[in-house]
């Protein structure tokens, strides 16, 4: 028996799929989320059958209004996919069907294939997806610039090898958070020119017979403009796997600030108290507090990471061009987009919520030797090679260790002692309010840079508004 007239293919069959083939190749239990943008296709390609004669202006009002009636369905729940259906395409065909009749629908198809079909769609989707994602990471980065206005003056311990280091301003540190997602607004929309060109009618990979203008169809999808080669655009899914670089680059970015929170929140470090609208407690332990939103983050970081490495493994070894391997394309993307969306508000409520314990971090922010660095350049500013001017804080450190001493507590003679490099006139950099002053260059934690990074933030903002 020839294959069900209700697929997409079939002719040459004698018999249709068996149902371990039907279910290995159904992919409408994901793939269905496309249905308006195929919709949005069949809409726009049916304007350039028209276009080259294929329908006429009676056919193209009917199918239009078939369209119409058809999402309206959709949105109503009024219309599914068969059980039997392979994909979206299969489904809304026969909706078409259904409403316009066979006669009519039944020339939709020519002039393309699921192949270019596809390759548009998951386009159409990531780009609309892309405006909501960049939409969140905006509010985050407001956040970040909201707190850091909120906290200008106030300083905590910097790390490195997560060890003190140096003092620095805390709305230099959370402006540190910032600037990753800057970059990824930036990565986003560079991406965007890449993927704003559509496959249609590169057809199954060889183009089309028909005159069928691809560039009509990109216009009326809001590309702007056609890919180059039939054969790269159906099967090529770097632009997929690009977003899910992006994607992951995002999750990564806020699990670094994650693990800081997860922290600073600790009864050891003591900088932060969650509000309780964005923690959560214990089912045992009653006086727990968790910050489960940044370990959250922290792990959805680690399934980003694996949606774009599952997709780049699919994608290393395929041939040109088109390969049903492709199909795997859409779930990881998918799953990506929806992490992102449920992660990124409610790490910037947290962050937005976050009570800093100032004084604390203050106390904390010169201790470890937090301050050599600044009598390592002092001694450079007396005429001191570094060389020896790092010689000589080393040892001041290490006989301030033995003694229990912070930088500024040796006495005078003490100080020669040690070096006589080393005058009383040190002390006058062993204090932070000095350290975090005198990096007053391009970058720093001085509070005149930390208001220069707002400034350029707050113009980068404004001019994606433009």
């Amino acid at each position: 028996m020839a294959q069900s007239n209700d697929s997409l293919w079939g002719g040459r069959f004698e018999s249709g799929p068996s149902h371990a083939l039907a279910a290995l190749s159904k992919s409408t239990h994901f793939d269905w989320r496309l249905a308006s943008y195929d919709l949005a296709g069949t809409n726009a390609h049916i304007k350039a059958l028209a276009a080259a004669g294929f329908l006429s202006q009676d056919e193209v009002s009917k199918l239009q209004a078939a369209i119409s009636e058809l999402d309206d369905k959709i949105k109503a729940g009024e219309f599914a996919p068969k059980f039997e259906e392979e994909d979206v395409h299969a489904a809304l065909e026969r909706g078409l069907i259904e409403i316009a009749g066979a006669e009519t629908a039944g020339k939709v198809r020519a002039g393309r294939s699921r192949n270019d079909q596809i390759a548009t769609l998951i386009r159409s989707f990531l780009l609309d997806a892309s405006d909501v994602i960049e939409s969140e990471l905006v509010s985050f980065i407001e956040v970040l610039m909201e707190r850091a206005k909120e906290h200008g003056d106030a300083v905590m311990p910097g790390r490195t090898h997560f060890q003190h280091a140096q003092p620095v301003l805390l709305s230099h540190h959370l402006l540190a958070h910032a600037w990753p997602q800057v970059r990824n607004l930036e990565r986003l929309s560079d991406w965007r020119r890449r993927a704003k060109l559509s496959p249609y009618g590169a057809g199954a990979l060889a183009g089309n017979t028909l005159g069928l203008d691809p560039e009509l169809v990109a216009k009326e999808l809001g590309f702007d403009g056609t890919t180059q080669n039939s054969m790269d655009a159906t099967s090529s899914r770097d632009v997929v796997a690009e977003f899910a670089f992006i994607a992951s680059m995002i999750g990564i970015d806020l699990s670094r600030f994650a693990e800081e929170i997860i922290a600073w929140s600790t009864y050891e470090f003591g900088y932060v108290k969650l509000h309780d609208s964005f923690s959560t407690g214990s089912s045992i332990m009653p006086q727990k507090k968790n910050p489960d939103i940044a370990e959250l983050a922290r792990g959805k970081a680690g399934r980003l990471i694996g949606n774009l490495t599952g997709l780049l493994s699919t994608l290393k070894g395929l041939p040109l061009s088109y390969n049903r391997d492709l199909q795997e394309d859409k779930e990881p993307v998918f799953d990506s987009v929806d992490t992102l969306l449920v992660t990124l508000p409610a790490f910037t409520g947290m962050v937005a919520t976050l009570k800093f314990d100032l004084e604390r971090m203050a106390s904390l922010a010169p201790l470890g030797f937090a301050l050599a660095t600044d009598v390592a350049e002092w001694l450079v500013k007396q005429g001191v090679v570094f060389r020896d001017a790092h010689e000589i804080t080393g040892e001041l450190v290490k006989f301030c260790e033995e003694h229990s001493l912070e930088l500024h507590e040796p006495t005078d003679e003490q100080y020669l002692s040690i070096s006589m490099h080393l005058l009383p006139e040190l002390r006058s950099v062993l204090s932070v309010e000095s350290a975090i002053t005198s990096r007053n260059g391009a970058g720093g934690t001085s509070k005149s840079q930390a208001e220069i990074q707002l400034s350029k933030l707050e113009a980068f903002l404004a001019s994606r508004e433009n």
